[in-house]
């Protein structure tokens, strides 16, 4: 499995952003796939996940109403759509697929690369 993280950026307080997630190597239909950012000095923390066949969503409770996670089952890729940015939405970001959906890192059995949203004026 292969996850290829893209779309981050420098862009300037309430900015928007699409970051993308181009998964392959298997089908997802049985599995999950969220995201996960880490901000310098700090750890790894979920942003939001959603089921692939059903696309039940689930979303940190600080990030929902900001950010909208999709996906798009042809293309295997999934979304994050970011509004109204933040200086403290800064960190990388990372895709990540597994078997449930949850908020928890453990619950993730393939990651992607990271790509870094810089929110700054």
């Amino acid at each position: 499995v292969q996850l290829q993280a893209s779309g981050g950026g420098l862009v300037q307080p309430g900015g928007s952003l699409r970051l993308s997630c181009a998964a392959s190597g298997r089908t997802f239909s049985s599995y999950a796939m969220g995201w996960f950012r880490q901000a310098p000095e700090k750890q790894r923390e979920f942003v939001a996940a959603i089921t692939w066949k059903g696309g039940v969503t689930n979303y940190a409770g600080s990030m929902e109403g900001r950010f909208t996670i999709s996906r798009d089952t042809a293309r295997n890729t999934l979304y994050l759509q970011m509004n109204n940015l933040k200086a403290e939405d800064t960190a990388v970001y990372y895709c990540a697929a597994g078997g449930l959906n949850s908020a928890y890192e453990a619950m993730y059995d393939y990651w992607g690369n990271g790509t870094l949203v810089t929110v700054s004026s």
